[in-house]
């Protein structure tokens, strides 16, 4: 496992800072540019250890390209959110990795209120996209260019590749595993869908699941889901949004036994707001999550979650794109599984 120590060393920084960083502390005074500096080497120094990335087990990359690549990494967050979730960035390093390994060139485009600048499209050999985009965002992007691929979304068009993991799968297989452990009383927080500038009532894929899942088993309870209002650019599953929404959960009448978060930012808040309220995790409430940002371990107590593998996703949409440039006509969708990481924050199995 990687130490803070080691992510100190490799960015110039003291451990403590570190520590700060990765633990959101709010009073800490830093440039955005060093906050992105340490989050980016925790996740590349985590996404190069064998526990995530054992090389021997990966798919060798397409063959080496015959001429010059340019891809465009177009991205749904703006660079200041992108910092704030992780699990984003290791999505941007599978792909920025890849592409180093395929000596392609790359260009970043990340979120603003209007589309890119045409001119970043120009002579570019594709575009992958990561995250959700809004069909008029979609339509613009396959105006622009030929080769469009999605990292961590499944687009409603049938003709358009992406690369993603099976959140809902995930979700349900995750809650069979914690009702296995014993625990009845299983809360969520997490958002409604936002996209195409509509809020969609329980449409985000984490929650759909826990409901799905719930009704199946006529154990649906209202008062154990917490939901915002909605995910545009990431900005509404941040930690803050997990404070505050542990909190509403807390203050109903029915106490959960555990807490499902749709992210480890979330599940961060909801351990402040648990221990303000003078309970602990995992004695009182239990907590999991989803995403195994590189943080997750470091907390107290570590974080059980779900291991998304956003570095994985992000090389498989540089294949897609690859296998795109030489000669497939059909469409494409790789579906990267996850992966539960038991640690101290609840019951484990066995």
């Amino acid at each position: 496992m990687v130490t803070i120590k080691e992510i100190a060393k490799a960015v110039g920084v003291s451990s403590a800072t570190v520590s700060r960083v990765l633990n959101y502390d709010p009073a800490l005074s830093i440039s955005v540019a060093k906050r992105q500096a340490i989050i980016e080497t925790a996740e590349a120094l985590n996404y190069a250890t064998p526990r995530n990335r054992q090389r021997g087990q990966i798919v060798a990359p397409p063959a080496q390209l015959l001429a010059p690549v340019r891809l465009v990494i177009v991205h749904f967050l703006p660079l200041s959110d992108e910092v704030a979730d992780p699990y984003y960035i290791g999505v941007r390093l599978g792909i920025e990795n890849r592409c180093r390994e395929l000596k392609a060139d790359i260009v970043k485009v990340f979120h603003a209120d209007s589309p890119p600048d045409p001119a970043v499209l120009d002579g570019a050999s594709g575009v992958i996209a990561i995250g959700k985009q809004s069909q008029r965002e979609t339509a613009w992007l396959e105006a622009q260019c030929r080769h469009l691929v999605f990292a961590d979304f499944v687009p409603p068009e049938d003709h358009l590749d992406c690369a993603h993991s099976d959140l809902h799968a995930a979700t349900q297989r995750l809650l069979d595993q914690i009702a296995a452990l014993g625990y009845q009383r299983i809360a969520f927080i997490g958002s409604h869908e936002h996209l195409d500038g509509e809020i969609l009532p329980f449409a985000e894929r984490r929650c759909r699941a826990y409901m799905s899942w719930q009704k199946e088993r006529g154990t649906f309870d209202p008062a154990l889901l917490v939901l915002g209002d909605g995910c545009n650019s990431g900005q509404n599953l941040r930690l803050e949004t997990g404070y505050r929404l542990a909190r509403e959960a807390l203050a109903r009448d029915v106490r959960p036994d555990i807490i499902l978060t749709a992210n480890d930012n979330v599940a961060i808040g909801t351990y402040r707001a648990v221990r303000e309220a003078g309970l602990s995790v995992p004695d009182d409430i239990a907590v999991v999550s989803f995403n195994d940002i590189p943080v997750a371990q470091f907390l107290n107590p570590p974080l059980s979650t779900v291991r998304i593998h956003g570095e994985h996703i992000g090389e498989a949409a540089v294949d897609l794109l690859i296998e795109r440039l030489q000669g497939r006509s059909y469409a494409k969708h790789v579906s990267i599984p996850t992966e539960i990481i038991w640690r101290e924050s609840c019951r484990k199995p066995g």
